[in-house]
């Protein structure tokens, strides 16, 4: 149930991330999810690729600094009050959520979590009967 996220540093230029973007598409590797965060400095693209190692080679060999961290991809229903449930579980358990970022279509939302304790939350969250969508899943999105 763990997925392997892609965390790129950037440079707070433009073009930095079209630059990334034209990369993984040319070497024909797709992105399921991604999130950019940044400072004043720097940004960093966290995303979920199609081919992870792949997309890790083609990226070091443009210079581009890339690390891997496993996260947890949950799928709640896409309405009110599903996350604040699920997030309760999490909170409830003691597990510190990093970060995380979602994103919705039609009736399933996915979140993707980084917790600072991922096997407890993977098994908090089957326990609590609550969906977690594996790698080769989310791929296919």
């Amino acid at each position: 149930m763990l997925i392997k996220q892609l965390s790129i540093f950037l440079e707070n230029k433009k073009g930095r991330f079209t630059e990334v973007a034209r990369i993984l598409g040319d070497a024909g590797i797709n992105m399921t999810a991604f999130t950019v965060s940044e400072n004043s400095d720097f940004g960093i693209l966290r995303l979920i690729v199609s081919d992870t190692e792949k997309a890790i080679q083609v990226l070091r060999d443009k210079m581009y600094g890339v690390s891997v961290t496993d996260v947890v991809c949950m799928i709640c229903p896409n309405e009110p009050g599903s996350l604040a449930r699920a997030m309760e579980i999490i909170t409830t358990a003691g597990i510190f959520v990093e970060y995380m970022y979602a994103f919705s279509e039609g009736e399933s939302a996915h979140v993707i979590i980084r917790p600072d304790d991922i096997e407890r939350c993977v098994e908090v969250l089957k326990a609590n009967k609550l969906k977690l969508l594996a790698a080769s899943d989310l791929y296919k999105l």
